[in-house]
């Protein structure tokens, strides 16, 4: 997923979150929008109180055209970009009950997006000109794991699996059930074999023995699991470049460039899209 970039899959989704955030929101019905007349037209203008990368521009002007097909929105800034407090965001053309009635849930979806995009902005700040890459996890707000995903990517951090279907990660109690690293790796092989939309294979390690069995095994995607800064440069040395690694667990942005610069490949962080604090943003109105 890129910004700005809505492949078919996220186009479903993006249907499917808007549907159901104004459903939830309008039920069977926005009483308190009856009180303005019903062909009246107003226009509307969001801005941003506070620094922030924006995201989720598409799920905002879905939540207006399901409720008028005729709404207007021109944006003066774009997905990824860096918002600076008091900026003008958008501005709408819409029918005035429609305006009123969409605004909570588009600004929902902008306020939450966006503050997973900044929050992941300063994790990749934090780590550049080392060789790491930030990504996500499966640690999402349920039913928004494609939106937060998309809203990552904005941020410029990567993605990880998206879900339990396009990635076998084994952990620790997958290790302990199949016993030990290379069996797990064996048995994780024969299930990939026969599976056709490329899923990838990665092991969890919380100790160099276990690496050095993981890499002796052909592993090629390995995750060092709440590992000292001296164990990951040494995992790093041990690897040579054999595999691909990875960093997680007590990560913040107080320890992550120390983490970078152990020259680890990625980062994993579950409060990218797990810790939200939602970017504080206002809509005006103004009748046409």
């Amino acid at each position: 997923m890129e910004p700005g970039k809505t492949p078919l899959a996220l186009a479903a989704e993006i249907e499917r979150n808007v549907l159901a955030a104004l459903a939830e929101d309008i039920g069977s019905g926005d009483v308190t929008a009856l009180l303005t007349p019903a062909n009246r037209r107003s226009q509307g203008t969001v801005i941003c109180r506070e620094e922030a990368v924006l995201a989720g521009q598409a799920w905002f002007n879905a939540c207006f055209s399901h409720l008028d097909p005729s709404a207007k929105i021109i944006w003066m800034a774009q997905d990824g970009d860096l918002i600076k407090a008091g900026q003008t965001l958008c501005e709408i053309d819409a029918n005035t009950r429609a305006l009123l009635t969409a605004e909570r849930a588009a600004l929902n979806f902008v306020q939450l997006l966006s503050a997973t995009a900044t929050t992941t902005r300063a994790y990749v700040d934090a780590v550049r000109g080392t060789k790491a890459h930030i990504v996500d996890t499966r640690k999402t707000l349920p039913g928004l794991r494609l939106a937060q995903k998309y809203a990552v990517t904005c941020g410029g951090g990567k993605n990880h699996r998206l879900g339990l279907y396009d990635g076998l990660l084994i952990k620790e109690n997958h290790i302990i059930a199949a016993g030990g690293v290379v069996p797990a790796l064996e048995r994780a092989r024969a299930i990939v074999h026969g599976i056709q939309n490329g899923v990838f294979i990665q092991i969890e390690v919380e100790t160099l023995t276990q690496l050095t069995d993981a890499l002796d095994a052909g592993a090629t995607m390995i995750l060092l699991d709440n590992m000292s800064l001296d164990e990951m440069r040494a995992a790093v040395s041990l690897t040579a470049g054999r595999a691909a690694l990875e960093a997680s667990g007590g990560v913040n942005l107080k320890t992550v460039r120390s983490i970078a610069q152990t020259g680890v490949d990625r980062i994993s962080i579950g409060s990218l899209t797990k810790d939200v604090n939602a970017i504080d943003l206002s809509l005006r109105h103004s009748e046409a």
